[in-house]
């Protein structure tokens, strides 16, 4: 039983004085350090294979906040034991420490009380206790029922290659990280060599797509499929529309931006030039790539930069400010200039505290964003482009970056204290959301008064 388990599960019985958001941070960071120290011991490498603790402790919160960024070779320093940690991390991280802990007090036969609902519902980004328990039972049933499905069909592209144990172990591995949205691969080069490969793309990119929209649009669907309900929930439209526009927008983009680029896929056919733009496109939440980025032209770096940012949706794998706030924050823009009076979207009003909080949640990203380049800029002697990249994949939990010129991460060239700022970023990105959501609930406070109208010139 890991430290993560352990915090958790003993907080259902001893009741420590921890709010549950606390909780859930320090089962993270207890799960984090307990795999570092696992990654640290000799049957993890191989031999004549040495990593500093440093490294260990990156590789660590990189697996647990489901990021992909590497400063060691998963594939040729990580020994199967070393890989089977990595692997572990990812799952239990992705699929949420809470939940991992609720599913283990449910196979006890244990009741849930409030607080470990409150704790489990915080770690899923929802408030909703209703129905939590079978909610629960969902996301399990989705989450290993979608990876065993492409567990076997990866199994089966792989066996073509390789032999048949060597294929499983690829399927699964390469289908757990991709359902949760981590980008690690057992291919130093991640999947540059299946550029064509149209079956590994599509199976690689469709869990990557589920493993980004949430778990509350696969409620809202089946619950649809199994007539409990007659519509989808406008939250279920928006992330399925936002969702699908950044795919294709994304894929246009990049398509155009590298079209005559001949570092890239200048002399490539059109069919490979969408085929590596859509998977980019997709893998903007995953971190996995099919080419060298780093020979991508600036514009189209930043507009990657900026897929990273927005990432994933609420309560799914993936990290980033999240489409449904990018796409609140649009509409909002887009209801300024035409001057009406609510932001509606399908025949719906957003409300007005929805709205602050996109337009907070948008501030603040970019000021941590930009903040941690800055820092990261006085250490590292990289382009900052290359350092927002980084900072931006890392807040994102992306994993996707412009490497260290050989099979690592730019972050592997970086001294310890840029390690830590990338670290510490990935830990931002992973749980910051859930801090500042909390924060902003525990304490608004409402006034029985209200001071009048300023008017105050901007612009």
């Amino acid at each position: 039983m890991t430290d993560g388990f352990g915090r958790l599960l003993i907080a259902r019985f001893v009741g420590f004085r921890l709010l549950p958001g606390q909780i859930v941070a320090l089962a993270a960071l207890g799960l984090i350090f307990f795999g570092a120290c696992l990654l640290m011991l000799p049957i993890a490498t191989h031999p004549g294979v040495n990593i500093s603790f440093l490294d260990a402790l990156f590789t660590a919160t990189s697996a647990v906040c489901v990021t992909g960024l590497i400063v060691v070779d998963t594939p040729q320093d990580f020994t199967l034991f070393g890989q089977g940690v990595v692997l572990g991390l990812i799952q239990i991280g992705g699929l949420g420490y809470a939940l991992m802990a609720t599913m283990i007090l449910l196979i006890l036969g244990r009741r849930l009380g409030l607080r470990d609902r409150m704790m489990l519902s915080e770690s899923m980004n929802t408030m909703d206790l209703q129905g939590l328990v079978r909610f629960v039972k969902l996301v399990a049933t989705i989450t290993f029922g979608l990876e065993g499905l492409g567990a076997v069909l990866l199994t089966l592209r792989f066996a073509v290659d390789m032999p048949w144990g060597t294929a499983a172990y690829y399927g699964i591995f390469h289908s757990i990280s991709a359902f949760n949205n981590a980008g690690f691969a057992l291919f130093s080069d991640s999947f540059k060599s299946f550029q064509t490969d149209w079956s590994i793309n599509g199976i690689i990119t469709i869990l990557v797509i589920f493993g980004s929209i949430g778990f509350f649009v696969f409620e809202d669907l089946l619950g649809n499929l199994r007539g409990q309900r007659f519509r989808l929930q406008t939250h279920t439209k928006l992330v399925l529309v936002t969702t699908a526009l950044l795919i294709v927008g994304g894929t246009i983009g990049i398509t155009i931006l590298e079209w005559n680029n001949p570092s890239t896929f200048q002399s490539a056919s059109i069919g490979k030039k969408l085929t590596i733009s859509y998977f980019h496109s997709v893998s903007r939440t995953a971190g996995f790539t099919s080419i060298d980025i780093v020979d991508m032209r600036d514009a189209t770096l930043y507009f990657l930069l900026l897929l990273m940012a927005i990432g994933g949706s609420p309560g799914s794998m993936a990290g980033g400010l999240k489409t449904t706030t990018a796409a609140i924050v649009f509409l909002t823009i887009l209801n300024m200039l035409r001057r009406d009076r609510d932001v509606e979207v399908f025949n719906r009003r957003i409300p007005q505290d929805l709205i602050t909080r996109a337009l907070c949640f948008t501030v603040l990203a970019i000021v941590m964003i930009t903040g941690m380049t800055l820092l990261l800029d006085s250490t590292e002697s990289q382009p900052f482009l290359f350092l927002m990249f980084e900072i931006t994949s890392a807040m994102g939990i992306v994993g996707m970056s412009l490497g260290n010129g050989e099979t690592l991460s730019l972050s592997a060239l970086f001294t310890d204290f840029g390690k830590v700022m990338i670290m510490l970023s990935m830990l931002l990105g992973r749980f910051g959301p859930l801090m500042i959501g909390l924060f902003a609930v525990k304490t608004a406070v409402s006034k029985p008064y209200r001071y009048a109208k300023a008017r105050v010139i901007i612009g």
